[in-house]
């Protein structure tokens, strides 16, 4: 039984670390804080470290569905063009670890400064984020964001 152990851990590919489930929801709450800051600084190349760079990540918001990370960086342009400062808050926070897999969901406040004018920006809103564990990190594979619920 431990030759068949140390063999199955020795054909794993390298850099695949097993997921530490008791690890993981700090992991991903870390991940969430480098996602608000790089709102806040609407700075790619940090986003990029949240981030799955590639073609099959999506981001539903309220101005669209982007694909791919060529599409999700124009997000982070859109920010940096139109606010000269930007706070993003997330609050309660929910990670449920699956395997490999783990989602987020949360609350958040935007706080902003429009560029064109100098006007106060605040919208509220609820987000699910779906997390891939790959190359030994998480990453972020999906967002999708709406606005405060309503009642009815």
């Amino acid at each position: 039984m431990c030759l068949a152990l140390a063999f199955t851990l020795s054909c794993a590919a390298p850099g695949d670390e097993p997921v530490d489930a008791r690890a993981a929801p700090d992991a991903i709450q870390q991940k969430i804080a480098q996602y608000t800051a790089a709102v806040d600084a609407a700075d790619i190349e940090l986003a990029s470290q949240v981030w799955l760079t590639s073609p099959d990540i999506s981001f539903i918001n309220p101005a669209g569905h982007a694909h791919g990370w060529e599409e999700v960086q124009e997000i982070y342009k859109f920010f940096a063009a139109s606010f000269s400062e930007r706070k993003l808050t997330a609050h309660d926070v929910a990670v449920h670890v699956h395997g490999d897999s783990a989602w987020a969901e949360f609350y958040w406040q935007f706080d902003a400064t429009q560029s064109k004018d100098g006007a106060a920006v605040q919208n509220k809103g609820r987000e699910t984020q779906i997390y891939n564990w790959v190359e030994g990190r998480w990453q972020l594979v999906h967002v999708h964001y709406s606005g405060p619920a309503m009642t009815f």
